[in-house]
């Protein structure tokens, strides 16, 4: 009898034992499981890209409220969706604006006298006529076509500013010069040979259109433009 109680006495310990333990253990099961949860949350906070932005200090050709500005970023931040705002200085206005409204960039000088002059350049050639933008680039419209030709037969079919400043005056497009040449290539003459090609919402470079595309839009044009010099080419 003694050695029955003493086998069960021996049993309670042990059962008394075991439920210590098990509730114990059962204390750090929360944080445990809370921590599985959080990181899939923090790899998903993690695995954002923050979006290629343009540098502070830029130049800037962007829409407001369907205007076109030119003007200098003066601040950049990302959203924690990982898109880019802007705040920028135009004419003595600040504006805040996303990525996706800046049309054109080009980095300022890291001297004042220069960031100076170039912004200057800047404001003109945005004001620029197409007749005017032509005149500065020496560019006319029959070498306009010739370029044309030349990026249809390229296996690319594209051109973008810089290559049609290479092409036709054989050297190294300037900051302005790439800003003309992309808001000649945008205009309704250049668009009879030319399509606008796209990345992230910005036109970056031009693609040749097909040759009987280019008869078929040289005649819509000449109809509303017979005193284009592109009419007598």
């Amino acid at each position: 009898q003694f050695g029955l109680c003493a086998y069960s006495l021996v049993i309670m310990v042990r059962l008394i034992a075991l439920l210590f333990l098990l509730s114990d253990a059962s204390a750090f099961v929360p944080s445990q499981f809370g921590q599985r949860r959080a990181l899939p949350l923090q790899a998903k906070k993690d695995d954002v890209e923050q979006q290629q932005a343009f540098a502070a200090g830029s130049f800037v050709e962007f829409v407001e409220k369907k205007r076109v500005h030119i003007g200098k970023i003066t601040s950049v931040e990302h959203k924690s969706s990982g898109g880019a705002r802007y705040g920028i200085d135009s004419e003595g206005k600040h504006f805040d604006i996303a990525d996706k409204a800046v049309n054109f960039a080009m980095p300022c000088p890291n001297t004042p006298g220069q960031a100076t002059k170039l912004y200057q350049q800047f404001e003109e050639a945005h004001q620029a006529s197409e007749e005017e933008l032509q005149s500065k680039l020496d560019i006319t419209p029959e070498l306009l076509e010739m370029a044309w030709e030349e990026a249809e037969e390229d296996e690319s079919h594209t051109l973008t500013p810089d290559s049609l400043i290479e092409l036709v005056h054989s050297h190294t497009a300037s900051a302005i010069e790439k800003y003309m040449a992309w808001k000649l290539l945008k205009t309704d003459m250049a668009h009879v040979f030319f399509k606008d090609l796209k990345d992230h919402g910005r036109v970056v470079a031009f693609k040749a259109k097909a040759r009987k595309a280019v008869e078929a839009a040289k005649q819509t044009f000449c109809n509303t433009h017979a005193d284009s010099e592109l009419c007598f080419v």
